[in-house]
């Protein structure tokens, strides 16, 4: 089975759907989250931005961890995933991923996140994450969904996709 990547920015709902996704396919949850080093995950909660440097040694983590999985068991991870050179990394290491972009509003992802509790990623940070997001881009085998509906429909449509396009084979 092919990696899946459930990827956006921060409160676009990649850890709630992601674990969804892979309970549905029957398979494995990785959330990127918690891959990140007590540094970084200390300097987002402070508000600052990682760099592509500081995101290099955790996409390369990501990347391993995904390529770990058993080959014939299905496996999803929740990866913010921005750029297309971030994602070029985790395929660099995991060979073929998938991607399921969830995508929605400034407006509905900022009111997500002010609503959030508990979690290192601040409000503030949406607008630096919002200007680096690069979209699926042709070469790249994914699919977008609005994240304006339940969560239960993304999935849905997810494991739909998956069907479709032989992720799941």
């Amino acid at each position: 089975m092919r990696p899946i990547v459930v990827m956006g920015v921060s409160g676009c709902g990649k850890s709630t759907v992601g674990a969804l996704l892979a309970q549905r396919l029957g398979g494995r949850f990785i959330d990127a989250d918690d891959l990140h080093t007590p540094g970084a995950r200390a300097a987002m909660a402070a508000g600052t931005a990682l760099t592509d440097r500081d995101r290099e040694p955790w996409l390369v983590r990501v990347g391993q961890r995904m390529a770990e999985v058993e080959p014939d068991r299905a496996v999803v991870v929740a990866c913010s995933a921005l750029k297309r050179s971030y994602r070029d990394l985790l395929r660099q290491q995991a060979g073929e991923v998938w991607f399921v972009h969830l995508h929605g509003s400034s407006q509905l992802l900022q009111s997500r996140l002010a609503a959030r509790t508990g979690h290192f990623m601040p409000p503030a940070l949406l607008a630096s994450q919002l200007a680096t997001l690069e979209p699926l881009q042709p070469g790249e085998c994914g699919i977008t969904l609005n994240v304006d509906q339940p969560c239960e429909a993304l999935v849905d449509a997810a494991v739909e996709w998956t069907t479709q396009t032989g992720v799941s084979d």
